[in-house]
């Protein structure tokens, strides 16, 4: 998969070759919008390659055929676990895009130094912004906290990046709001029979990593409070590890976790909800009710309004970026004070955040709505060489002492 020393990236008037590498499909929201201007753009060529990956604990790769599904339901032309090298009738790309950085969960062939030696790296996060502060030797809590962790910026594939599209704004942040937007106008004027609270609990339990995850100590007041209040539909909308991090870190035990979900789920007005995407969600739903995090931040700026904040105080410190969506949303402690917030006085009519929501905006998207064309752009005004990854020689985040396994 190696390519002969290459010269500017589509000289002499030619197409730069451009490859998304979709090892995190899910989160294919931070790169389509890119893809759709590249795909109509007459400087590009483009390609999607979908790839086998392993997740943490997980042995062995796989899981390529899974994104292929998913982008043959997006009708999106795509290969499975290709030869980057010889992609392009022989050749390989110019620029690969990735929104991925841990490279241990990368296949050998798609892992960053195998890449920059094909193509310039480009990457885009999946995530849509920074919103927690990390220990300043990335393990312990108790080394104190740093505002920008580490490993957002100092990986291997951070390393051999050629174009870092961070400082153009946020995607994923310009999909989301521009999705949430289609489908409430789709929406509007619908009566519904009941209005919709969004209940999206995190996967952290742990003052050793996060420590945001409330469920364990709240999940029997929730249902409690659903089935108290037959006026709300109380939609369940875990993180997508929740529930495995619950049993496999011993915090419930998977009877006490199935009982619960039957439970939940025996309500006429409750359900977990499954394969809907974020932007549906949001669409969907009049209230959030969440510990965190990226919803503190997505919720508001999509929706416009507040959403509720039951923070455990415990968590780790939020960064300045979340410090500002936290108070962009209200803040509760305990299940009972959704009474007061939902079905109190106020009739539901959430508190007034319209400052800090328009801070946390000026923050967040300094180019709302036109990041994907500016990666574009930068994409196609570039003429820098292939990073050689031979002289970039500082030991990456993850391969420094006390880090995971890397194999």
């Amino acid at each position: 998969m190696t390519n002969p020393p290459a010269a500017a990236a589509g000289s002499a008037g030619e197409r730069k070759k451009v490859v998304f590498l979709t090892f995190y499909y899910e989160a294919w929201d931070a790169l389509a919008e890119v893809y759709q201007l590249m795909k109509r753009d007459s400087r590009f060529e483009v390609k999607v390659v979908a790839i086998d990956r392993r997740l943490t604990g997980e042995t062995g790769f796989s899981g390529a055929y899974n994104g292929s599904d998913f982008f043959g339901g997006l009708g999106v032309a795509h290969e499975v676990n290709a030869d980057l090298g010889t992609l392009f009738g022989g050749s390989g790309p110019d620029y690969i895009f990735v929104n991925y950085p841990w490279q241990r969960n990368y296949a050998p062939q798609y892992r960053p130094d195998q890449l920059a030696r094909v193509g310039r790296i480009v990457y885009v996060p999946y995530y849509s912004l920074p919103m927690t502060q990390e220990p300043v030797d990335g393990v312990n809590p108790a080394s104190g906290f740093v505002e920008h962790a580490p490993h957002l910026y100092s990986q291997r594939m951070h390393q051999l990046t050629s174009i870092d599209t961070r400082q153009f704004g946020s995607t994923k942040l310009d999909a989301l709001v521009r999705e949430v937007e289609v489908l409430g106008a789709r929406q509007a004027g619908k009566v519904k029979a009941r209005k919709r609270v969004l209940w999206a609990p995190h996967h952290s339990y742990s003052p050793h990593w996060l420590n945001f995850g409330n469920f364990a100590r709240v999940h029997e007041e929730m249902l409690a409070w659903a089935a108290a209040h037959g006026e709300f539909e109380v939609v369940l909308r875990a993180h997508p590890f929740m529930f495995g991090t619950l049993v496999d870190r011993g915090v419930m035990t998977k009877p006490a976790l199935d009982d619960w979900l039957a439970r939940w789920s025996a309500l006429p007005n409750a359900r977990v909800e499954v394969g809907e995407s974020a932007a549906e969600s949001f669409a969907a739903a009049d209230y959030l009710v969440t510990d965190g995090i990226s919803f503190l931040a997505e919720w508001p700026l999509a929706k416009g309004v507040p959403g509720i904040f039951m923070e455990n105080p415990e968590h780790w410190p939020f960064t300045e970026i979340g410090s500002l969506a936290a108070a962009a949303n209200v803040i509760v402690r305990e299940v009972s004070e959704l009474d007061e917030l939902l079905v109190g006085a106020g009739g539901g009519a959430m508190p007034n955040r319209l400052a800090e929501i328009a801070a946390l905006r000026a923050a967040a998207m300094p180019n709302a709505g036109q990041t994907a064309a500016r990666i574009v752009e930068a994409v196609a005004a570039d003429d820098s060489a292939l990073i050689d990854p031979a002289t970039v020689t500082e030991v990456p985040w993850e391969l420094q002492p006390g880090r995971e396994s890397f194999e």
